[in-house]
């Protein structure tokens, strides 16, 4: 079956040269006259990895703490009960409960972005694997999405900023999102920057070959701007 792209997808492919590899700010103010949707497009981030998804040893996970945040309203839920609960709440949790938000997901409810959880919540929660698993939604102390109620308040408000996970997929493929087609170039920037910077601290040690193969950015309905590595790469959050 042969994909057909409308007029304005293909007028945006034409500002693209694909034998070329993008320094991050050109590709940036690439992707901006390439999002043309009457909507307000995501940016996407999508790194094809050196590494072998089947391969406890090689696996490539973290979080990053993108300074412009993602431009959306982020909702968090928390699995507490007792003091935590409280604190949660204090903190600005949209949603705080225990065995009742297990039965009301158990049931279909999904309606949240970020889900988080206190460790004495995870045998309550574990059940709860087959369904948040496949929405990328299920607390984990990998993640940084299971932790003490102390570190509640901090966890929190770095979600709602704009805190978001990255994982590879079994493809060997991470995909991220980076904030909006409207954000200045500037903060499209400064998310990318924190996004490789935190990716690149993650590379799994004694890992041979190339770490990155490839790296492409684009808007939800804009075609795929080619990034070049070199620069890409070495960019450094202050």
């Amino acid at each position: 079956m042969v994909t057909t792209h409308g007029k304005k997808y293909e007028a945006a492919v034409k500002l693209l040269d694909s034998t070329k590899g993008y320094e991050p700010k050109e590709a940036i103010q690439l992707l901006k006259k390439a999002a043309y949707a009457k909507f307000d497009e995501t940016v996407e981030l999508h790194l094809r990895m050196g590494v072998d998804p089947r391969n406890a040893a090689q696996q490539v996970r973290g979080i990053a703490l993108l300074p412009h945040g993602l431009g959306k309203t982020v909702r968090i839920l928390v699995f507490a009960q007792g003091e935590a609960e409280k604190m949660a709440q204090t903190a600005g949790a949209d949603y705080v409960g225990g065995d009742d938000m297990v039965k009301k997901i158990e049931e279909g409810w999904l309606d949240f972005d970020v889900a988080i959880a206190v460790p004495e919540m995870m045998g309550r929660v574990g059940k709860l694997g087959k369904i948040l698993g496949r929405k990328g939604l299920m607390p984990n102390p990998k993640a940084g999405t299971v932790v003490a109620p102390e570190n509640l308040t901090r966890v929190i408000s770095d979600s709602r900023k704009g805190r978001v996970e990255f994982k590879l997929d079994r493809t060997a493929i991470i995909h991220l999102t980076l904030g909006k087609a409207s954000f200045d170039e500037d903060k499209l920037f400064d998310n990318l920057t924190a996004v490789i910077d935190a990716i690149v601290k993650a590379k799994p040690v004694g890992l041979k070959g190339q770490f990155v193969k490839s790296a492409f950015l684009k808007s939800t309905m804009g075609p795929g701007i080619k990034l070049d590595l070199g620069t890409t790469l070495t960019l450094t959050a202050s």
